[in-house]
């Protein structure tokens, strides 16, 4: 699973997302990719699932980039524990996405291989998605 390795400040508050993504949108490195079409926090564990779906249909074939990173630490208080006492534990790290964010990118296989690979793993993620071609 994909977690920085050092943060500034260990907890993080939650932020606010809005709008659409300023960076990251075109397919820079493969020549089919996954957009996000909608806003959400994509976890380090959905990311290395859909990772995985990818790597399996594919036959470890082609070349894989993931284009986002979980740097966003959420916490979590323990279940059945009163209001009050601080703020939880980081329980994960996330990715937020906003709308037009490439999320994975591939190359080297066939061009049915690669939107049938990027289709499995859309179904791993919790944001709506579309797969776009470098054309």
């Amino acid at each position: 699973m994909l977690l920085p390795k050092r943060a500034k400040y260990r907890k993080q508050q939650r932020g606010r997302l809005k709008g659409i993504s300023g960076n990251g949108t075109k397919v820079s490195f493969g020549e089919y990719g996954l957009l996000s079409e909608s806003i959400g926090w994509i976890s380090s564990r959905q990311i290395e699932a859909a990772r995985k779906s990818i790597t399996h249909y594919t036959k470890r074939g082609g070349r894989v980039w993931i284009r986002i990173f979980p740097d966003k630490p959420v916490t979590k208080k323990p279940a059945e524990v009163r209001m009050g006492g601080g703020k939880g534990e980081v329980s994960e790290h996330v990715a937020p996405v906003r709308p037009g964010r490439m999320l994975f990118e591939i190359s080297g296989v066939a061009k049915e291989m690669a939107l049938e690979a990027l289709r499995l793993a859309s179904h791993k993620l919790p944001v709506k998605t579309t797969i776009i071609s470098k054309n």
